[in-house]
């Protein structure tokens, strides 16, 4: 019955993940996605433990786990001296301070991990090449597809909107198009011996490392069991053509790379090739519903800049609570209004941290001086406590808070 069955439009982690999440609640779920075949894109991302933890209450950390890693520590480091500002542990901490295991891997391997388990899953059905392009609402949701080259309406009680940054459902909730930030972000992966022959001795395979230097940061961590370096750097940049394999110009990464360490700036030059991604956010006034069946998770409803490494948690967050209230909730109004009511001052706060973390890592003058200074000062006690509301956020638990 369309009662029970849920439309999912987008096969990234927010769809997949949402899918999941519905499933083990219950429901009957189909998603659909545009491309004719899932293939391995983008490069590495960090879960951190409120992401962690959902991912293995849906059985998909277990399968994931094999191909990640679990960094000891993330470690901020001066760009021009290469020395340490701080160290913040993970690994063991994680766990026992925040409840789950942070780790880092890659995008590729989350996606299969999902994909594993929702082929195990009897309530899910993934049906590639089909463009959702259309909803009305109603007593129902109708939700309007093209698939083969014809068109027909699937009904179900609701649609939800993973689609990405550059959602075509956004403006159906009332949404508009997402906004280019003014950065790019550079991406490469060291594969087998590259990852010591231009890594050298700046390059861990043990930890997060971020390289701060005014107007770029660059942050490495290992991928594949240590197999593989993920490289991220961020700078200021014109925008660009959308997608994860753009042409990347990174005549400006190296330019801003000159006020680096020689070794940093040699690691830029050599670590070929880069792909480039323009950062885009979406305005956080936009909203993420419609009350008569959609519900944006993710990058479509509240894509945020990197800066703080939640893009994916965010997601997986935004998953587990929409499908415990779809299940607790039969008023699907009501529902997707507690949704929006529930996260998205949640989602803000995380933002408002990545713009801070931008202006800190970025700093220069008087600014970074002050900025390393403070670092240095401060204890792994004091900068793991500084993220207890971040990474111990457990969503489930904040969902029963909000019901009573």
């Amino acid at each position: 019955m369309a009662g029970d069955r849920i439309a999912v439009a987008g096969a990234g982690i927010a769809g997949l993940t949402a899918a999941l999440a519905l499933a083990r609640k219950g429901f009957s779920v189909t998603i659909f996605e545009r491309a004719e075949r899932l293939e391995e894109i983008g490069a590495g991302l960090q879960l951190s433990p409120n992401a962690t933890r959902i991912l293995r209450s849906l059985g998909v950390l277990d399968r994931l786990e094999k191909d990640a890693v679990k960094p000891e520590a993330v470690v901020l480091k001066d760009a021009a001296s290469l020395s340490i500002l701080a160290r913040v542990p993970l690994s063991q901490t994680a766990a026992s301070r925040w409840g789950d295991s942070y780790i880092v891997a890659h995008r590729a391997d989350l996606q299969k991990a999902l994909l594993s388990s929702i082929t195990d899953e009897p309530s899910i059905t993934l049906k590639t090449g089909v463009e959702v392009h259309g909803v009305t609402f109603g007593s129902g949701v109708a939700v309007r597809i093209k698939e083969g080259g014809h068109e027909r309406e699937v009904p179900c009680r609701l649609l939800i909107g993973a689609d990405g940054v550059w959602s075509g459902l956004r403006p159906l909730a009332g949404g508009g198009l997402s906004r280019f930030t003014g950065h790019v972000a550079f991406r490469t992966v060291l594969r087998g011996d590259a990852a010591g022959r231009i890594g050298g001795d700046i390059l861990s395979r043990k930890t997060v490392t971020a390289f701060l230097a005014p107007g770029f940061h660059l942050v490495a961590y290992p991928l594949r069991a240590g197999a593989e370096i993920n490289l991220v750097a961020v700078t200021k940049g014109p925008d660009i053509p959308r997608g994860w394999a753009g042409k990347a110009d990174t005549a400006l990464l190296l330019k801003q790379a000159e006020s680096g360490a020689p070794a940093l700036a040699a690691l830029l030059r050599e670590a070929t090739p880069w792909t480039a991604w323009p950062v885009h956010a979406v305005s956080r006034n936009s909203p993420w519903i419609h009350p008569g069946g959609l519900a944006l998770v993710g990058d479509a409803a509240h894509a945020v800049t990197p800066y703080a490494a939640q893009g994916a948690a965010m997601a997986i967050e935004d998953a587990a609570v929409l499908a415990a209230l779809a299940a607790r909730e039969n008023d699907t109004a009501a529902m997707l209004r507690s949704f929006e009511r529930i996260r998205k001052p949640r989602v803000e706060r995380v933002a408002a941290r990545g713009d801070f973390n931008r202006m800190v890592w970025h700093a220069a003058g008087p600014l970074a001086f002050a900025r390393n200074l403070v670092l240095r000062l401060k204890s792994s006690e004091s900068l793991a406590s500084d993220l207890d509301w971040l990474y111990g956020y457990d969503a489930e638990a904040t969902l029963e808070h909000a019901r009573t």
